[in-house]
């Protein structure tokens, strides 16, 4: 069975170029020379560099403006003629874009003189340096993201004035919005685009010299080895390959194209249904972003917005990611019985071989983790990495020669190109965002339609994820939405846990010192024990202005930490989904192109396997599976693998055999039983006992038979 990896196939989500530019005599090795040129200037400015981040921000932007000019064009025409003339546009598109940074580069001292009092040039480069980024992520990804930023930029000089209410903004001048949306090093020069050169670009780039290396094929062989024997087989190497994958890929999309085009045929092939192989890989692949070490650069976008070291939070990351792909591999499991999918791989490598003849992919990981832990900062870590990568290809039998490291630089920079873009079109947003004050704004709107209810919040945050995952990739999507609505989120969280302590009475004394001050009439409840009506009445008594001094009062600046870190870790969680939610559902098209399943409907069972992106949330927001002692932790994930399992027998309604009705409410009761957040060890043990008798009872009912399938071996 041939399992090569082509990786040349393997691009972002939207950025791929013009072919017929690609093959041009002259433009085509112009592309190529400038993206390696581009990821070269990244290797050294994020490891050896001393470039200031004002000009890292707007050489980036440079870079990647022009190259999007050359490799994403205006518009498509099958005419000759015709396409000369909008080559000839984007070539001076892309000269225009290198100007603005020239511009900026050159003349910094006197724009920073001059402040908001704008010159003409100033006018004509502010301008156009905004129409320039706009017009590319509409090429990019069409007309939404460019709208919404347009939207917002207007809100700030113009329209905020004429709108009354909450949402009313007083306003300030044009030369003042322009200053800040691009000379000022804000906006999509600030700290988005910062994010994007360093942490974004080095964990994308590192990527593609782990699948130019070999590493693809290497997982997927790996994935065999451990997965093939069982029932369900290439399901379960689908989950496994994708989540190695997807670690290091920083794509979901590229993902899935990448271990598709071999896992779906081999699903297809063991008599799994077509739309459930796509569903299956598109479910799998978006997980690959929640897998540590890398999660797709966003453990390190993380660790810059809440201040906590990556390797903390990549150590609460792991086991809600091996929850989520046992959920997808439950489903697997139960399709697979379901459809009779008995049969295991008749020659699956053995796991041993494969360690030999590929463990040298994994030494990079090692280095990686090694040089965080030395105390480096995850940019240069993922420079040494990169390194690390061709240096262990040589103990293979196929060493990256330069050719493959070329083409290893090239294949990073493509894949940058819409995400490149489309950060420094959300820097825009998010500038007019802290500008205005409309993220505080919006959370306490937030608060107010949720009625300080957690659950109702976490339902609006995740239609917010999904509205604006329509038009975002995850990663601009989670900075949008971690801005907007993370504060929020974070004071209910941390509210839980002092509801928790008063219900306890065990409030700490300077924290009742607060409650003396906002509301003294309550301070005799304080000192015993205290139903949650109780606890939520003297909470509420307590004024808005004095709820962040009680929180930090009452709470231990760790038990702060950690809420913060659920708060982010449900965003970020909750941004994966717009992979698999129909109507826009990248990830499942991609699956369904590859299986030649309806997209609508593969989008729609991707959805359905992909549960888990919507109950390990709850259980950051409800449980300690983030932030609590090494038992609860564990015990929570325990109880919740067979909760998950129980609730996926009740939707499927088939666990070893076909269950009807009353079976599946009893299984619904065990999955809830094992997952909600009563605290109740008795109650958790209690379900999984009765889980597993069923399972037991189930499995003697409809015991697997494994024949192999004329046509498998």
């Amino acid at each position: 069975m041939n399992t090569q990896v082509d990786t040349s196939s393997v691009r972002d989500e939207e950025a791929q170029a013009a072919p017929e530019r690609d093959q041009h005599p002259l433009l085509g090795p112009v592309i190529f020379g400038l993206s390696a040129l581009v990821a070269l200037w990244h290797l050294y400015t994020n490891t050896l560099g001393t470039v200031s981040e004002l000009w890292n921000s707007v050489i980036h932007f440079a870079c990647f403006g022009l190259l999007a000019a050359l490799t994403l064009p205006a518009w498509r025409s099958s005419r000759a003629s015709t396409q000369r003339w909008i080559l000839g546009l984007d070539l001076l598109l892309g000269v225009a874009a290198v100007a603005c940074a020239l511009y900026l580069i050159l003349f910094e001292d006197d724009l920073y003189a001059r402040g908001v009092v704008f010159n003409t040039w100033d006018w004509v480069f502010s301008i156009l340096a905004i129409g320039l980024v706009l017009e590319f992520a509409r090429r990019a990804t069409g007309w939404f993201i460019p709208v919404l930023a347009l939207v917002a930029l207007t809100y700030v000089p113009l329209w905020g004035s004429w709108v009354g209410g909450i949402f009313h903004f007083p306003g300030l001048s044009w030369e003042t919005t322009l200053y800040r949306s691009f000379i000022a090093g804000e906006g999509m020069l600030g700290s988005i685009a910062n994010i994007s050169w360093s942490y974004v670009f080095m964990f994308i780039l590192f990527g593609a010299f782990l699948l130019r290396s070999g590493a693809g094929e290497f997982i997927i062989e790996l994935a065999r080895a451990v997965a093939g024997r069982f029932i369900g087989g290439p399901g379960l190497v689908a989950v496994f390959s994708s989540g190695l994958m997807g670690s290091v890929s920083g794509s979901s999309v590229a993902n899935t194209v990448s271990t598709g085009v071999i896992t779906i045929p081999l699903m297809r092939k063991a008599g799994f249904p077509p739309k459930f192989a796509a569903g299956v890989e598109a479910a799998a692949s978006t997980g690959g972003q929640l897998m540590p070490p890398i999660m797709g650069a966003g453990a390190f976008i993380m660790a810059s917005y809440t201040q906590l070291p990556y390797l903390t939070i990549i150590a609460y990351a792991a086991l809600p990611a091996l929850l989520y792909f046992l959920s997808v591999g439950f489903f697997v499991r139960v399709e697979a019985r379901r459809s009779g999918v008995q049969q295991v791989d008749a020659n699956p490598p053995k796991a041993l071989d494969v360690f030999k003849r590929g463990w040298h992919c994994l030494l990079p990981i090692l280095v990686l983790v090694a040089v965080l832990i030395a105390g480096f900062t995850p940019t240069y870590a993922a420079g040494v990495a990169i390194l690390s990568v061709i240096a262990a290809s040589w103990l293979s039998s196929q060493p990256m020669k330069p050719k493959d490291v070329l083409q290893a630089l090239v294949l990073g920079t493509r894949n940058m190109i819409s995400t490149a873009i489309l950060l420094l079109t959300v820097g825009l947003i998010v500038n007019v965002v802290s500008t205005t004050g409309i993220g505080n704004t919006f959370s306490l709107l937030v608060t107010d339609w949720a009625g300080g209810s957690l659950l109702i919040t976490l339902v609006l945050i995740a239609l917010a994820s999904l509205i604006l995952g329509m038009g975002l990739p995850v990663t601009a999507a989670y900075i949008v939405l971690a801005t907007l609505s993370a504060p929020a989120l974070y004071i209910l969280i941390a509210e839980s846990q002092l509801l928790a302590l008063l219900m306890a009475g065990d409030l700490p004394q300077q924290a009742q010192a607060i409650f003396m001050l906002a509301a003294p009439e309550s301070l005799s409840l304080l000192s015993a024990p205290m139903d949650r009506e109780t606890a939520q009445m003297l909470l509420a008594a307590v004024p808005a202005d004095f709820r962040g001094t009680l929180l930090d009062q009452a709470l231990s600046a760790q038990v702060l930490a950690m809420a913060l870190l659920s708060a982010h870790m449900i965003i970020f969680w909750l941004s994966q989904d717009s992979n698999v939610t129909p109507p826009v559902c990248l990830t499942a098209f991609a699956a369904a192109a590859i299986a030649k399943t309806p997209p609508m409907a593969t989008g729609f069972m991707a959805w359905k396997i992909s549960k888990g992106l919507y109950i390990i949330p709850l259980l950051f927001a409800y449980t300690q599976l983030i932030g609590g002692t090494q038992w609860q932790m564990w015990s929570i994930f325990f109880f919740s693998v067979f909760g998950i399992y129980a609730l996926i027998a009740a939707m499927e309604g088939y666990l070893e055999h076909a269950l009807n009705w009353p079976m599946r409410a009893v299984m619904l009761l065990l999955g809830l039983a094992m997952l909600w957040p009563h605290g109740l060890l008795w109650l958790d043990a209690l379900g999984l006992l009765v889980f597993l008798a069923l399972l037991v009872h189930s499995y003697r009912l409809n015991p697997p038979s494994l024949v192999l399938k004329p046509g498998l071996a």
